[in-house]
């Protein structure tokens, strides 16, 4: 699994980062970035998940890869 941020739709909010700080940061406006190459560990969909889930602006994509 990928994550990555629509950036047209990241407004700030940050819940991502609050929830994920392993896989999202912040740059210097604000806004979400992903950490690394945006890779999931196994161990941390389940959070990659939920900072999608509390996303309000829906901006944070899962990839599910094959």
């Amino acid at each position: 699994m990928k994550v990555q941020i629509n950036v047209d739709r990241c407004q700030g909010h940050g819940r991502c980062y609050d929830i994920a700080p392993q896989l999202f940061g912040e740059n210097e406006e604000g806004y979400s970035t992903v950490l690394g190459d945006g890779l999931v560990p196994p161990d941390l969909e389940a959070v990659a998940r939920r900072a999608a889930a509390n996303c309000p602006e829906r901006a944070v994509e899962l990839v599910e890869e094959a």
